[in-house]
Formats: C-alpha cells, sequence, structure tokens
C-alpha cells in the first residue's frame, strides 16, 4: 500500500487501531506547542507524490484539534503529498449548522471553509449530525455510518426482535433511529422533546408504543446527557420494562456521567470517535465499540478508488 498514514493528538489510540488493522504504521509527524501556546507541525518523513490521510477528531478542546489538522494539512501539502484526506471521525461544531435565532453564525458552514482552504482533498467522517453538513463543502465527503458496528452489539446480546423497540429522543433523528430499527428487526418510537436552550431539554410525550418492551434509545451523539436522561424516564413512564441507549459520539461532557449513573439507563454504547478519558474508561454503564475496522476500510477502499457507499448498502 503506497499511501501513508498520520494522526494529529485528538485521538492516537484509534488512529493506531486504524493503522493496525491496514499493516502499516502510523506516520512520523511532530505535532507540540511553542511556549506561548503556538501550535508548531514538522512532517519527519518524505510525503511527496504519495496519497495522505490524517486521523483527527475536532472534539473538545475543538479549536486545538481544528488548527492541528490544518496546520499538518498545510505542512503536507508543501511536502507535496499527492493528496491529503482528513479523517475526522467526530465532526465539531456540527450542531452549528443553521440559525435558530437572529445574529448567530452557521459556524458549520465556517468550518467547512476553513477545512477546504487548508488544502484538504477529500473527508471521512462518522454520523455527521446533519445531513446537510456534506453540502457546505466543496470536496467530496464520505460520512460512515455506526449502525453496523452498534447494531451487531445489540443483536449478538438478543436485543433485538418483537420484544424490543427503537426510540429516536427527538423528531430529526428519526431517520436514525430507523436505521437502527431496521438492522435489529424492532418497531420505532419517537420522543417529542421541547428545548428551551442549549444543552437544555425536556422530553414530553412519546409517539408509539413501548409498553411492556426493552426499549433502545439511539442518538448521534452524547453530551450533557439531558436528553438522553429525560428519554429514558419518558419511555419508562410509558410501560417500558428496561432501556439502554446507544450514540456514536461519547462526549459527555459536564454533568453526563453523573447523570447517567443516576438514571434508569441500564448501559450506554458509544464509539471511540472520540478517545475515552480514564473517567469514561471506569464508568461502569459505559460500553465503548471500536471504529477502527471501518475506518481502515474506507480508507483502504479510497485509495483503491472503490465504492463507500457499498458499506452500507443495506442501511
Amino acid at each position: 500500500m503506497d499511501f501513508l498514514v498520520f494522526s494529529g493528538n485528538s485521538n492516537k489510540t484509534l488512529a493506531q487501531g486504524i493503522v493496525a488493522k491496514l499493516g502499516l504504521r502510523l506516520g512520523d509527524a511532530t505535532v507540540s506547542k511553542f511556549s506561548d501556546g503556538e501550535i508548531f507541525v514538522r512532517i519527519n518523513e518524505s510525503v511527496r507524490g504519495r496519497d495522505v490521510f490524517v486521523v483527527q477528531s475536532t472534539n473538545y478542546p475543538a479549536e486545538v484539534h481544528l488548527m492541528e489538522l490544518m496546520i499538518m494539512v498545510d505542512a503536507l501539502k508543501r511536502a507535496s503529498a499527492k493528496s491529503v484526506t482528513a479523517v475526522m471521525p467526530y465532526f465539531g461544531y456540527a450542531r452549528q449548522d443553521r440559525t435558530v435565532e437572529p445574529r448567530v453564525p452557521i459556524t458549520a458552514k465556517l468550518v467547512a471553509n476553513l477545512l477546504t482552504k487548508s488544502g484538504i482533498d477529500r473527508i471521512v467522517t462518522m454520523d455527521l449530525h446533519a445531513g446537510q453538513i456534506q453540502g457546505f463543502f466543496d470536496i467530496p465527503v464520505d460520512n460512515l455510518y455506526s449502525v453496523p458496528i452498534i447494531a451487531k452489539y445489540f443483536r449478538d446480546k438478543g436485543m433485538c426482535g418483537e420484544d424490543y423497540v427503537v426510540v429516536s429522543p427527538d423528531a430529526g433523528g428519526v431517520t436514525r433511529a430507523r436505521g437502527f430499527a431496521k438492522a435489529l428487526d424492532t418497531s420505532l418510537a419517537i420522543i417529542d422533546k421541547r428545548r428551551s436552550g442549549p444543552n437544555v431539554a425536556k422530553a414530553m410525550n412519546v409517539i408509539g408504543d413501548v409498553k411492556g418492551k426493552g426499549v433502545i434509545i439511539i442518538d448521534d451523539m452524547i453530551d450533557t446527557a439531558g436528553t438522553l436522561v429525560e428519554a429514558a424516564h419518558a419511555v419508562l413512564e410509558h410501560g417500558a420494562t428496561k432501556v439502554v441507549a446507544g450514540a456514536s459520539h461519547g462526549i459527555l461532557s459536564g454533568p453526563a456521567i453523573e447523570r447517567i449513573l443516576k438514571s434508569e439507563l441500564e448501559e450506554v454504547v458509544i464509539t471511540d470517535t472520540i478517545e475515552a478519558s480514564k473517567e469514561k474508561l471506569s464508568f461502569s454503564k459505559l460500553k465503548i465499540l471500536s471504529t477502527s475496522d471501518l475506518f481502515a476500510e474506507a480508507i483502504n477502499r479510497i485509495y483503491k478508488k472503490e465504492s463507500i457507499s457499498s458499506l452500507f448498502v443495506n442501511i
């Protein structure tokens, strides 16, 4: 394989997992800071004429990880790399994809412009918060899905079929939840949610039948876990027998872990798109699934100019 995979500092564990699946090593690069906090990057091996992939999520601190990625891309382009593909397992700022009140930015579009201008030729990401973000870019964007990974976990535990129902915590996630319901052969329900401000949500009603069934709440991300905990409480009030949750991105900021521990949720399943802290790794209700196989296969197909969409033909 005549391509190289580099990594910023956001998720070295996942990057190491990806190159292991590909039978490669991580490219040699220095990504550090000057004493005043400015980011310094040096590529320590030749990339001339080669296809290069850079693994970097833009989770907290998003500004630092975003700058690391763009500076790495600039360094690779100036070193005459043939192409640079940014592998962004978690795309930060994705929730700011439209104006919901006067005089606010569409930050997801601004980030798309910055990434494009930095010289990236292609982006690979997973479960974008809003599908229209793909249209913010003037370069190809491959949006991978975590459905096969998370659904397999639940199916292997026997959590599928008519005794279970997949629940979307809001109307915006119905398409995602429908994909999981199809994969698990379950019915589908929706939480009618009212949000009064950022990271503030109140579950109001359950649309669909959850009585006497196990519930799997599916979302793209878990941040402060307010929405998730309210949704779990709502389905139990409507007669659900048990409730678990699955999400691609485990941000788990602020009071999230404490809220989940105190909630009626039995288990929360996430993937490793965001590197887990020691606190998360020791969190008894949390199960973290690897995405390294999927990203490795996507990278291999991009390099060989093969179809990415065929990975998800049944979704």
